[in-house]
């Protein structure tokens, strides 16, 4: 692009119908602290692997144009919520991809609208059908549910028996939770 303002990814003016960059010229977390972590693991949906996303990108183009939350929702969407890119890593690949002659983009109801050129599409064919798939594939959803459930059911427990038991009660259930941390280290510990 020619780096005048409002066109293509290369300055603030190029997020137009995007959303307000914040920590640096490329949107959010780059050169400060617009960057959003959401919980403990960096980002919503918990902690899954995280996919290619310039791959990601060409291959959602590949299907129809779109424009830059579109993609970080079709991503969650396809992910079931594991992998969903922030903006800080969406907005600097398309600024790539532009650049490469990969993409183009133009403003269509206020939003940048984003599709591939023939160089794009040639390198989306070539690439992988469905890149994201990969994220959050090793991680057992039904299992991290039901271990969820099975600490909140010891934990109502041992609050029953610290609040309601005698002094050897309270003793014996402090014993068995430290007992139930060295047998899981054990597990550990264990040649399959």
């Amino acid at each position: 692009m020619t780096g005048m303002p409002g066109e293509g990814f290369d300055g603030r003016e190029a997020f137009g119908g995007f959303g307000p960059p914040r920590g640096g010229p490329y949107g959010h977390g780059f050169g400060g602290h617009g960057g959003r972590r959401g919980g403990p693991h960096g980002r919503r949906g918990g902690r899954a692997r995280r996919g290619d996303v310039r791959a990601s990108l060409l291959a959602l183009l590949k299907e129809r144009p779109m424009h830059g939350y579109e993609m970080i929702a079709e991503i969650a969407e396809r992910t079931g919520g594991a992998w969903r890119p922030s903006p800080g890593s969406i907005y600097p690949n398309l600024q790539l991809l532009e650049e490469e002659g990969l993409i183009t983009s133009e403003t269509v109801g206020g939003k940048r609208l984003v599709s591939l050129t023939e160089a794009g599409r040639a390198e989306a064919d070539a690439g992988q059908a469905e890149p994201w798939a990969e994220a959050g594939r090793e991680v057992d959803w039904a299992a991290v549910q039901e271990v969820g459930q099975a600490l909140a059911a010891v934990d109502q427990a041992i609050r029953q028996v610290m609040t309601t038991g005698t002094e050897a009660q309270r003793t014996k259930g402090l014993a068995v939770l430290t007992e139930a941390r060295k047998k899981l280290y054990l597990i550990l510990a264990e040649d399959d």
